[in-house]
C-alpha cells in the first residue's frame, strides 16, 4: 500500500474521514502515483486547516448552549482527549450540510481569583519588602523607604501585571526646580518620562504682584487656578495652551485662594484682559502673544501647572519680549518704535523671565481701549462657577470647545472620586491623557494590549500619563477625596467605558467571552457610570 493510503488510513475516526474528500482517495490512488501524490498534498493542506480550526474557541450554535473555561491547566490536558472525537463528530455534521459550527469548548484557563490589593500605604508602618502571594523575596540591600511606601506596585507587583509598559508617572517634585526672583519653575517632559510624548508640563509660582514676563509659544496654552498649592496648565502640539490655575489644600481644610491676571492680543490686534480664580480656566492658541500676573488676593501669590502638547516641550525655550528686545540693534529698535536710541538705554540685556512688581489694578480699572475691539471669544472660562455633575462615588466636570469655544485644541476633565471609588475602566479612542494629581492617592493600571499591562501609583503633585487606547481605571486607594485632572490635545472630551460597551453588546455574545451568569450580565449598566461608587468584593 503506498504511503499516502496508509497514512489516510489512519487518520480515519470511527470509520468515517475527517474531511469527505479522503473518501475519493482510493479512487485517485488508482488513477496512479502523480495524480494521486497532487491529491494527497491538497488533502494534507485540507487537514491541517482543519486542525487550525479546531483549535480556535468556537460558541454553540445554541442560544441555550453554556460556555465554559477550563479552571485548570490539567483540565486543558484531558479536554485534548475528547478533541479527537468531537473533530469527528463536527466534521460529520459538516458533511451532511446541517451545521458547521463547532460546539462551545474549553480553551483557556480562569483567570486567579487574587483580589491583587493594594498591600500597603505611604503611612503604613510596615517594612515594604518585594513579596506578593508567596513570589519574590525581601530586600537586602539598601532600600529608599519613602519611595517603596508611596509605589507598593512597583516593589510588588499585581499577578495581573504583564509584559513591558514604560514608565508612566512622573513626581514634579523630582523636576530640577528653576529659581528667580519673584518664583520659580520646574517642568516634565520627555527628558524625564519619555512615554509622554504628546504632552509636557510645567509648574510655576508667582509670588503676589510677580509676572510671568510678556511672551508666546509655538504651542496652545491652557491655565488656570487649581487645587493643592496655585497652578496652571498650557497646552498642544499644535500650538495651544491650557492653564488650570491650582489652589493650596491642607489636609482637606479650605483651599487657600489665589488668582491670575492675564493679558493677550490676537492677529487682529483685538486684545483681552482679565482674571482666572482658583479653578478657573484659561486658553491661548498658538502664537498669541500673553502674560500672566498673580493678583495680591492671596498675599502669598499663586502657583500653577502649564501643560504643552509637545512632549519635547521646554519652558526655557519659549519666546519672551526681553530676550527677543536684547538681541535687536537699538537703531532698529528706534526706527521700528518711531523713538530716539536713548529710549531703549534701560532695557534689560537678557530675558527676566519671572520678575517681582506691584500687584496689578482690579480688572476694570487696567483695561486699554483697543480700536479693533476685545477679541470674539474671551480667553478664560470660569470653571469654578460650573457645578460638578455628582455620581455614585464622585464627580465630574468637563470643558471643551462646546463650553469653551475658544479651546480648539484642548480638553480637561476634573475629577473628584471618594475613598473605595474608582474612574471606571475605560479608554480614549484617539488621544492620548495627561493627567495631574491634586490631592489623595490612587492607582492605575495600564492596558497596552498583547498582555501588556503595568500598574503605578500616584500622589498629589504626580503627572501620569495614558497612551491613547490604553485601557486604564482610576482607584481610589486613600481614606480621603481623590482630586485630579485629566487633559487631552482636541476639541471634545471622548471616552468608552468598558461597562457600556458590555451592555450594549448582545448577552450572549458577552456570555461566551466571560462566562458571565445572568445575574451579572443584569448588573452592566448602559449608561456611563464615569466614577463607580466602592462596593464589597468577596
Amino acid at each position: 500500500m503506498p504511503l499516502f493510503a496508509r497514512y489516510v488510513s489512519r487518520i480515519k475516526v470511527e470509520g468515517t474521514y475527517w474531511i469527505p474528500q479522503l473518501a475519493q482517495l482510493q479512487q485517485t490512488q488508482q488513477d496512479g502515483d502523480g495524480h494521486a501524490m497532487l491529491a494527497f498534498a491538497k488533502v494534507l493542506f485540507a487537514i491541517l486547516l482543519a486542525g487550525h480550526a479546531l483549535a480556535a474557541p468556537a460558541a454553540s450554535s445554541s442560544a441555550s448552549a453554556s460556555v465554559s473555561v477550563l479552571r485548570h491547566s490539567s483540565s486543558s490536558r484531558s479536554s485534548s482527549a475528547t478533541s479527537y472525537s468531537a473533530a469527528a463528530s463536527s466534521s460529520s455534521t459538516l458533511a451532511s450540510g446541517t451545521s458547521s459550527a463547532l460546539p462551545a469548548s474549553e480553551t483557556v484557563p480562569y483567570a486567579s481569583d487574587d483580589p491583587n490589593g493594594v498591600l500597603w500605604s505611604e503611612d503604613s508602618t510596615t517594612d515594604p519588602q518585594a513579596i506578593r502571594e508567596g513570589l519574590g523575596a525581601t530586600v537586602i540591600g539598601p532600600q529608599n523607604v519613602p519611595i517603596a511606601l508611596q509605589n507598593p506596585d512597583l516593589l510588588a507587583p499585581p499577578s495581573t501585571d504583564s509584559g513591558s509598559i514604560q514608565n508612566a508617572k512622573w513626581p514634579l517634585a523630582l523636576s530640577h526646580n528653576r529659581l528667580q526672583t519673584g518664583g520659580w519653575a520646574r517642568q516634565q517632559n520627555t527628558d524625564v518620562m519619555p512615554i509622554a510624548k504628546s504632552m509636557a508640563g510645567v509648574n510655576m509660582r508667582l509670588q503676589a504682584g510677580a509676572i510671568r514676563e510678556l511672551h508666546w509659544h509655538k504651542t496652545a496654552e491652557v491655565s488656570g487656578p487649581m487645587f493643592s498649592r496655585s497652578a496652571l496648565f498650557h497646552g498642544d502640539s499644535d500650538g495651544n495652551v491650557l492653564d488650570v490655575a491650582e489652589v493650596a489644600n491642607c489636609d482637606g481644610g479650605l483651599p487657600l485662594q489665589g488668582s491670575v491676571q492675564v493679558t493677550a492680543i490676537n492677529s487682529d490686534g483685538q486684545n483681552y484682559l482679565g482674571t482666572a480664580s482658583a479653578g478657573d480656566l484659561w486658553y491661548f492658541p498658538p502664537g498669541i502673544p500673553h502674560s500672566l500676573q498673580a493678583t495680591d488676593d492671596d498675599p502669598d501669590g499663586t502657583e500653577f501647572l502649564l501643560v504643552f502638547d509637545d512632549g519635547a516641550f521646554s519652558e526655557d525655550s519659549t519666546f519672551l519680549l526681553t530676550d527677543w528686545l536684547a538681541h535687536v540693534p537699538k537703531d532698529v529698535l528706534a526706527k521700528n518704535f518711531k523713538a530716539n536710541m536713548s529710549a531703549f538705554d534701560h532695557i534689560p540685556a537678557e530675558q527676566l523671565y519671572i520678575f517681582p512688581s506691584a500687584p496689578p489694578p482690579p480688572d476694570s480699572q487696567n483695561q486699554v481701549s483697543d480700536p479693533q475691539g476685545q477679541v470674539p471669544s474671551p480667553f478664560i472660562f470660569k470653571l469654578s462657577q460650573v457645578n460638578a455633575t455628582q455620581l455614585d462615588g464622585g464627580s465630574v466636570k468637563v470643558v471643551d470647545s462646546t463650553t469653551f469655544p475658544v479651546s480648539t485644541a484642548i480638553a480637561v476633565a476634573e475629577v473628584t472620586v471618594e475613598p473605595g471609588a474608582m474612574r471606571e475602566l475605560h479608554w480614549h479612542p484617539t488621544q492620548d491623557e495627561w493627567a495631574y494629581y491634586l490631592g489623595g492617592t490612587a492607582r492605575v493600571t495600564l492596558f497596552g494590549s498583547s498582555s501588556n499591562a503595568r500598574t503605578f501609583n500616584f500622589q498629589a503633585g504626580d503627572v501620569g500619563f495614558v497612551p491613547a487606547s490604553f485601557g486604564h481605571y482610576v482607584e481610589n486607594t486613600g481614606n480621603t477625596t481623590l482630586h485630579f485632572l485629566e487633559i487631552f490635545n482636541t476639541d471634545r472630551f471622548q471616552d468608552i467605558s468598558l461597562n457600556q460597551w458590555l451592555a450594549l453588546t448582545p448577552p450572549d455574545l458577552v456570555k461566551a467571552h466571560l462566562d458571565l451568569d445572568d445575574a451579572t450580565i443584569a448588573l452592566l449598566s448602559k449608561t456611563k457610570y464615569t466614577v463607580v461608587g466602592g462596593t464589597t468584593s468577596s
